[in-house]
């Protein structure tokens, strides 16, 4: 969301600690004086897509090697976690050390400024647009199962032990094999009258093997959780701890050892030339004390990884990391209607057009 605000004029001063306090309750980063805007910090949102799964044994595990011939069976439950996928999306915040005032000034043109509902300069005299985070996808459930006792016939559900109740289960799904291979070689009794009521029948004897076999294998679920978190950089680094993660819990707090590190780095790309020390530079820019301050930002590299694998790469321009330099306020005078737009993630300008009004 923005905010759009019409001056009776224009001047441009940076403001103290207690202006940038000073806002109005009606309109984000307003004042008495005129509108204080921020320029904004590049923060960092970070998705992770991990998935679930959960083994849960049997009820006739322990008969599985006699009666089925299945070994290994695990006769305990089970929980494991994994990463799918890690995704970074930037955005900005307003950034308290760059908080700058348009002061009314009488005689000059009206200047249309538009700020996002967190005062952020999104821009000058024409719309600007405000860059929105991606949508965070949705986790999803574990498929329901089959219950296996909708598929057991009177002879089954009548036995009178766990045992016996077992074996009737295993004869019953050696039965089921038996007709489906019988349908496939074209031997059984019944044969269908097309392929559809074939694939049909061979359907419904998959499913009935399904829900009586998982009393014995036992059923893993399957789901996906999402979840996010949020960071603002302040240092380039070659590793640090973004979150833990565990095969048993899933995302874990940093200070929970039981999780493994999976860890963030934040190099500088040095897009930027060094800063010189130039006396004229410094006495024009002293003179250009009015204008409109904006981001000049430094290129990141942000890596998300743990000791295996790493899990996304990206470059992103940053605020917080360059430069603030100053558009003079002569571009905004009666006879300069100059049309700026802003990058709202990083403060950088994003468009600007010079219409001179000057016949």
């Amino acid at each position: 969301m923005k905010a759009r605000t019409l001056l009776c004029g224009l001047a441009l001063c940076a403001t103290g600690a207690t202006a940038q306090t000073d806002v109005s309750p009606y309109v984000p980063g307003a004042t008495v004086e005129g509108v204080t805007y921020y320029l904004p910090r590049t923060a960092l949102r970070f998705v992770v897509v991990a998935e679930k799964q959960v083994y849960t044994p049997g009820e006739f595990c322990k008969y599985a090697d006699r009666y089925l011939r299945l070994t290994q069976v695990n006769p305990e439950k089970w929980t494991k976690w994994s990463i799918k996928s890690i995704e970074v999306a930037p955005f900005g915040i307003p950034d308290p050390q760059k908080a700058y005032s348009i002061v009314l000034k009488k005689r000059t043109v009206a200047p249309l400024v538009d700020l996002t509902t967190d005062g952020i300069l999104l821009s000058i005299n024409t719309e600007g647009q405000e860059e929105k985070l991606p949508a965070i996808p949705k986790g999803s459930d574990a498929p329901q199962h089959l219950n296996p006792r909708d598929f057991m016939n009177q002879e089954i559900l009548s036995a009178g032990s766990n045992a016996k109740i077992a074996e009737l289960t295993a004869e019953e799904i050696y039965d089921i094999r038996e007709s489906r291979a019988a349908l496939i070689k074209g031997e059984a009794d019944n044969m269908p009258k097309d392929g559809a009521q074939l694939k049909l029948m061979l359907e419904q004897l998959a499913m009935q093997e399904t829900a009586l076999t998982q009393l014995f294998k036992g059923t893993v679920d399957t789901s996906t959780e999402v979840f996010t978190m949020e960071l603002t950089p302040t240092e380039f680094t070659d590793r640090m701890t973004l979150f833990r993660f565990s095969e048993k819990l899933g995302v874990v707090d940093n200070d929970d050892l039981s999780g493994e590190p999976v860890y963030i780095s934040l190099k500088s790309m040095n897009t930027l030339p060094q800063p010189v020390v130039d006396e004229k530079a410094d006495k024009k820019k002293g003179k250009m004390e009015e204008g409109v301050f904006y981001n000049v930002p430094e290129r990141v590299t942000v890596s998300v990884f743990n000791n295996n694998k790493e899990y996304c790469k990206g470059e992103y321009a940053m605020g917080q990391f360059g430069n603030v330099e100053i558009l003079s306020n002569v571009l905004f005078d009666k006879k300069t209607t100059t049309q700026v737009t802003f990058h709202s993630v990083n403060g950088a300008i994003r468009r600007l057009t010079d219409n001179n009004t000057e016949d």
